[in-house]
């Protein structure tokens, strides 16, 4: 979708840690934020999702392979800041009333078909809009 539009879509990710399902679920959303901070929350996103045990010492590793500076990661990891974003995600998604992920929205509007086309057609219909 952004290749195809990439004047008009932008991506916004906001974390929702099932703490109830993934016990490393809060570190995981924690490290990718402060990832962000450095301009490498893609990175860490890829390689969280790649690791077929997310633990601490993997997350720690993956930090590393990725190029943070791991002064300034495990202090954002750890800040009230990282923390205080985290939770106005979740909050984000519970007004949104989304109870599980992936979730996607088009100008907040719940995508039901995530097909390409349905996307497109989603897209197109509101930008449509704002050329009136």
């Amino acid at each position: 979708m952004l290749e195809k539009n990439p004047q008009t879509v932008k991506i916004a990710f906001k974390n929702l840690p099932l703490t109830n399902i993934h016990n490393m679920a809060e570190p995981a959303a924690l490290a990718a934020l402060a990832a962000h901070n450095q301009g490498k929350f893609w990175q860490m996103h890829d390689a969280l999702f790649a690791m077929s045990s997310i633990t601490m010492p993997n997350i720690l590793n993956a930090a590393k392979e990725i190029g943070l500076d791991m002064d300034t990661f495990n202090a954002d990891m750890n800040s009230e800041a990282t923390k205080q974003r985290l939770i106005k995600d979740v909050m984000d998604a519970r007004e949104a009333e989304v109870s599980g992920t992936p979730t996607m929205f088009v100008n907040g509007i719940r995508v039901n078909d995530r097909s390409p086309q349905a996307l497109q057609a989603l897209i197109d219909q509101e930008l449509a809009k704002t050329k009136k």
